[in-house]
């Protein structure tokens, strides 16, 4: 039976480190709620779920967006 392990780290970053951690997570978070509520919209419209192909479509089209910023665009890259 091979033996489960787990690893814990703790890291303690600068000011700069923090805002560039802070405003990654605020993207990630934008995102993610915004594919959420259009999958939530389109089935109260239609009652049809979207399957991860059409969100993956939507997520394509966010990137196409002029307000996603640069850290929005990294996020996205991933």
């Amino acid at each position: 039976m091979p033996t489960k392990r787990a690893y814990q780290f703790r890291f303690y970053p600068d000011l700069q480190q923090e805002k560039l951690l802070a405003q990654t997570f605020g993207c990630v978070r934008y995102v993610y709620n915004s594919i959420l509520r259009y999958r939530t919209d389109a089935y109260d419209q239609t009652q049809e779920k979207v399957s991860y192909l059409g969100a993956n479509a939507r997520l394509t089209a966010i990137k196409q967006w002029p307000e996603s910023g640069r850290t929005l665009f990294h996020v996205l890259l991933v």
